[in-house]
């Protein structure tokens, strides 16, 4: 049952590259040109949220990989759903898109068990190994005896589908005789598949240095990235050497004693030790990038890959919207610009699909969209808790006591501003994160949109035949362009609507959708089996690439969830008694529509402000009539 993860390349995706491959590649300079890092589980469900944020930041700072430790009492587990290891592997690879290595022991672990474990793991997408035999007791049992087992049963049953590592032990390993006989052991794994190999953590370069070439003096020819572990705390590291059986050298030992009671004077010791560290690793020419064991904490890793100046790049675009690592869908290409502003959203809804849109949307049925409940872990993520409240509250009003207080946070979002109570709007509940570079474009427009009541949730300026290389517009491939329709959408009151209707016909260029939180009704003139491209690119020697499209089936879906999130997001951020701040979103639920606009005549300045502009004048005009 051999299998091979497909290098899929195709038009506007980048094409999945194993992480081996990308090792390889970077090991033919003698450059160190990335970081990557380690992050163990939490010991509880309710802590997992706690780890989105820091793995965000990573993939922001540009670690290249990650890798998820995982504990022996993991392998006595028979429900895949409780291995905290495989949920935190799956929230980084498919929600934080951080390409994502799982530690595996394989002590006490059958044959059976261990296959589970790796369909699953196929199941996840996750294609990373870091292979280990995990820690002994006095009741061993279990089929494999060496982490090289291991790696020879994924390699008999998987070919080459899973990029797997192993440890490696400068020192030596504890439980090794003597150097020559730990080298062997680990030119054992290497010769049973292994693809690179991982130190554990030293404190001097020429440790390191030493084991490499000793390592290259054996045939062993694969890349071998360093461990390092920043010291963190006085305690941390005693404690971490004791159960790692290294001594801490003596030179840091006389060094920290006068300030081991002062948390941040060690930690300062740490990042500046560290950083000498690894200067020194860079300037040997032994390795092409550095491995992080951070502890869970950001501030000494991201303090020292700043001060080096590594890190993976992420300035090209391969498509307008965040590509994803997993390999399942690294031929997808096509997907409605509904769920820009909740990427993780969209993932989640189409996780069982057999097969991405690539080069064309084609027909998808509603049913095809999963639903948000359906998944424990995704609902974690998107909810509010105790501990996330008090932010959303500060960023979206403490109380709200009427419609207008809603519009005044909207503006001061696609402002840029502080809301009223002095807190920036960092996102709302349709967008996880601030606004697109491209949205500085139009950005007065919404400002002036959202004061009057036109709450916008998505938008795009139209783009004519900008270079692919554009640092606000481009995506694609090099010596390109790309071309957008003009396009929002917005939430707008009932007396708004009947102002929109008129208005529109008089625009036969424009598409619309526009309905309630009911689906009824609903006004459109599109074609419902005809998707509308938003987005496209030109490229030399390629079909034309079409990545986001407007269309009514996915529209529909969508709806349900953007209406969701006035009362399932917004509103738990207020206590039950805040009888007001419900009242006043239960009102825009349930009164307001959901509109959404495309101008076709993406050449010419769009007409969609001028519609809207007549919308705000006529409503306008018809409240001030009814007022006298």
């Amino acid at each position: 049952m051999q299998e091979k993860v497909k290098k899929h390349s195709t038009n506007g995706s980048s094409g999945f590259v194993p992480l081996s491959s990308k090792l390889t590649e970077r090991s033919q300079s003698r450059e160190v040109s990335f970081f990557s890092i380690e992050l163990f589980p939490p010991k509880t469900w309710k802590a997992l949220d706690n780890l989105v944020p820091l793995l965000n930041n990573f993939r922001q700072l540009g670690s290249l990989f990650s890798t998820v430790t995982w504990h022996s009492t993991m392998n006595q587990l028979d429900n895949m759903d409780d291995i905290l290891s495989m949920q935190v592997a799956e929230i980084a690879l498919n929600y934080c898109w951080l390409d994502t290595m799982i530690h595996l022991t394989c002590v006490d672990m059958t044959t059976d068990k261990m296959l589970a474990i790796l369909e699953r793991l196929k199941q996840i997408g996750i294609t990373n190994i870091l292979a280990l035999r995990g820690d002994l007791n006095e009741n061993t049992v279990g089929d494999f005896h060496y982490a090289s087992d291991l790696v020879g049963f994924i390699r008999h049953h998987y070919g080459d589908y899973f990029t797997i590592a192993v440890a490696g032990y400068p020192i030596k390993h504890p439980e090794s005789m003597n150097k020559q006989q730990d080298r062997e052991n680990l030119k054992k794994k290497v010769d049973a598949g292994a693809d690179f190999i991982i130190t554990q953590l030293f404190f001097e370069a020429d440790v390191y240095i030493d084991f490499v070439d000793e390592c290259r003096a054996i045939g062993i020819e694969v890349p071998i990235l360093p461990g390092i572990m920043p010291i963190q705390s006085y305690d941390s590291l005693t404690k971490i050497t004791r159960l790692s059986q290294l001594d801490i050298p003596n030179r840091i030992i006389q060094d920290l004693e006068p300030i081991r009671n002062n948390d941040e004077a060690v930690r300062n010791y740490g990042i500046e030790w560290t950083i000498h560290l690894c200067r020194q690793l860079m300037q040997s020419g032994r390795t092409p990038g550095l491995h992080f064991f951070t502890l869970n904490r950001q501030h000494a890793t991201a303090t020292i890959v700043k001060a080096l100046e590594i890190g993976y790049s992420f300035c090209h675009k391969p498509l307008p919207w965040k590509q994803p690592v997993n390999h399942r869908r690294c031929s997808e290409n096509v997907r409605p610009i509904f769920w820009s502003g909740r990427p993780e959203s969209y993932v989640q809804r189409t996780n069982t699909w057999d097969e991405f849109p690539n080069g064309r949307w084609g027909r998808v049925h509603s049913p095809s969209f999963g639903s948000l409940n359906d998944y424990h872990l995704f609902a974690a993520l998107d909810s509010i808790t105790p501990k996330n409240r008090k932010r959303y509250a500060a960023m979206w009003g403490k109380q709200l006591l009427d419609e207008q207080d809603v519009w005044h946070i909207f503006e001061a979002y696609v402002a840029g501003t502080n809301n009223r109570f002095g807190h920036k709007v960092e996102s709302l509940p349709w967008n996880d994160e601030g606004l697109a570079p491209e949205t500085n474009v139009i950005r007065h427009r919404l400002s002036h949109l959202n004061r009057h009541g036109i709450l916008t949730i998505n938008s795009q300026p139209n783009v004519n035949g900008i270079s692919s290389s554009d640092s606000i517009h481009g995506w694609g491939s090099p010596n390109g362009y790309v071309y957008q329709k003009a396009y929002v959408e917005f939430f707008i009151s009932q007396h708004k609507i009947d102002c929109l209707l008129k208005i529109l016909p008089h625009y036969p260029l424009v598409n619309y959708q526009i309905t309630n939180s009911k689906g009824d009704p609903f006004y459109t003139n599109c074609d419902e089996d005809e998707p509308i491209a938003v987005t496209w690119g030109v490229f030399p020697g390629k079909e034309i690439i079409q990545p986001t499209i407007v269309d009514v089936v996915s529209f529909k879906v969508w709806k349900d969830e953007a209406f969701s999130l006035w009362m399932n997001k917004w509103a738990r951020v207020y206590p039950d008694e805040d009888v007001e701040s419900h009242s006043v979103l239960g009102s825009i639920c349930n009164t307001y529509y959901l509109v959404n606009l495309v101008d076709n005549d993406y050449p010419n300045e769009t007409c969609l402000w001028s519609i809207l502009e007549q919308v705000i004048v006529s409503n306008h005009c018809t409240s001030s009539s009814h007022e006298v």
